[in-house]
């Protein structure tokens, strides 16, 4: 901490104050500055994990993976665990998670305590759901470091298993996979046609066609329960996990067994199926490439060298085809809209697959929500630039790739057209990309006039961009 501010003092008081960090999880281009960033090289860590009152102390800049090795031990785990092992639990925290317990436990900012923030005014503020900076708590989620930093977090933990089995259940119409959605996510159960009732502890989605879409039911379990000589699978080699989940339509739903930490890094080691573009899952590519690299930390150093030097465009233009526009958005529509929403999108775009997780607030004001979870911090109150409706299940629907580039069309013509949809379906899209939106509408999305009150209060002198220049690409 003496470090973090003796290099906020260090900038000018006219210069802007960013973060001193190589890495990132946007894919918005970040603009140098030249000017000096804020030292956060040793805010990567856990404090404390607390087992009676299941609760952690963790800082910043600590990573999902180094935040779980330190739980995990204690069978405590994040209430949300995003996909990627790089995410921080201040940017999770500042530009929103998901996962697959968010149907039942919200987003990563509702298991939020209380957090120390570094203002833009050099002050070090500590916010909780009650007291002087409760506006700031509430207003912190999907700020995207334009109200300030994230220092130290503490979090709500929850009890886990050794084991999850999984699932895997194909559907070949949308409409009855929104229908099973929506009954998992109020019950948090799975019953099979003639069979057990199971609980449901984990559930998200992938849909790959109109008439081939799989829900993925995770359920935890002990050593005990295990079936003599199983043994957990291992998704960090040659097999490939998405791939795992396929299966015709008229067989039975796919079992897997996982442990509780290949689990939650299940998406990781093929950046979801986004290594594809590598070629690492080309048997005899993935045979010699090194273990360490099947990780998304190293597939964003390739892409950061594609957006250096333009890479993927001109090998496009060597075989005579258009350069690419990059569509890599997660948006969310109401659980109602999400068949509607895929049938338009597949088509359009002609992306597959595309990831499912539903998602709801994790309690209505006054009152439990739809997974019935436990009180926590700040529930029933409004997270202030990111609406979402108390008691509504919501469906987190991502894809991650490109269009070719249509001549004569604006730039960004197909995120426009996602927009726009999205925007019609009543739902949200997540601002870790690029965004087009006019400042009107976005204002009305995002926080608008209670942004401004957010902003004028903790950065009066303007140090830190608004959130919307800093989140919608400009013309």
């Amino acid at each position: 901490m003496e470090r973090l501010l003796a290099s906020f003092h260090a900038i000018p008081s006219d210069a802007p104050v960013r973060l001193a960090k190589k890495t990132s999880n946007l894919f918005r281009a970040r603009s140098a500055t030249g000017a000096p960033g804020l030292d956060v090289s040793g805010l990567g860590g856990v404090i404390s994990v607390d087992p009676s009152t299941r609760t952690a102390d963790v800082q910043g800049m600590c990573t999902y993976e180094d935040l779980v090795d330190a739980t995990l031990p204690f069978g405590l785990a994040p209430l949300v665990v995003p996909q990627l092992k790089t995410i921080t639990l201040g940017g999770a925290v500042t530009g929103l998670g998901i996962e697959s317990t968010s149907f039942r436990n919200g987003l990563p900012h509702e298991s939020v305590l209380e957090m120390d923030v570094l203002t833009p005014t050099g002050e070090i503020v500590t916010a909780r759901p009650d007291g002087e900076a409760a506006d700031l708590f509430r207003g912190f989620p999907n700020s995207y470091g334009t109200l300030g930093y994230a220092t130290r977090l503490r979090i709500e933990l929850e009890p886990v298993k050794p084991y999850v089995r999984l699932r895997h259940v194909r559907f070949t119409d949308l409409d009855a996979l929104q229908e099973a959605m929506g009954r998992i996510a109020r019950s948090g159960t799975w019953g099979e046609p003639g069979g057990d009732t199971v609980e449901v502890d984990y559930l998200d989605g992938a849909v790959f066609a109109p008439d081939e879409a799989y829900l993925i039911l995770g359920t935890q379990t002990y050593g005990s329960d295990l079936r003599r000589a199983e043994r957990p699978s291992d998704y960090t080699g040659m097999d490939i996990y998405y791939r795992s989940i396929q299966h015709p339509p008229e067989a039975s739903p796919r079992t897997d067994l996982l442990t509780i930490r290949d689990y939650l890094w299940r998406w990781d080691t093929d950046w979801f199926w986004c290594s594809r573009a590598f070629g690492t899952q080309n048997p005899r590519i993935r045979r010699f490439w090194p273990r360490r690299y099947l990780r998304s930390s190293f597939y964003w150093k390739l892409i950061g060298l594609d957006q250096k030097y333009d890479i993927g465009d001109r090998l496009e233009k060597r075989k005579g085809l258009p350069p690419r526009e990059r569509v890599v958005q997660d948006i969310e529509v109401p659980l109602e809209r999400t068949a509607e929403f895929t049938r338009w999108f597949l088509p359009a775009t002609g992306i597959e697959p595309v990831w499912l997780c539903p998602l709801a607030l994790r309690r209505a004001p006054g009152g439990d929500g739809p997974g019935g979870a436990a009180a926590g911090a700040g529930l029933g109150k409004p997270w202030t630039l990111y609406p979402l409706e108390a008691g509504r299940t919501y469906v987190n629907i991502g894809f991650w790739s490109s269009v070719p580039i249509v001549p004569g069309e604006p730039v960004g013509a197909m995120n426009r057209r996602i927009e726009r949809t999205v925007a019609e379906l009543g739902g949200h899209k997540s601002l870790y990309s690029e965004s087009f939106y006019g400042r009107d509408e976005f204002n009305r999305m995002y926080g608008g006039a209670d942004y401004a009150g957010l902003k004028s209060r903790y950065d009066p002198d303007s140090r830190l961009l608004d959130l919307y220049a800093k989140a919608v690409k400009q013309q």
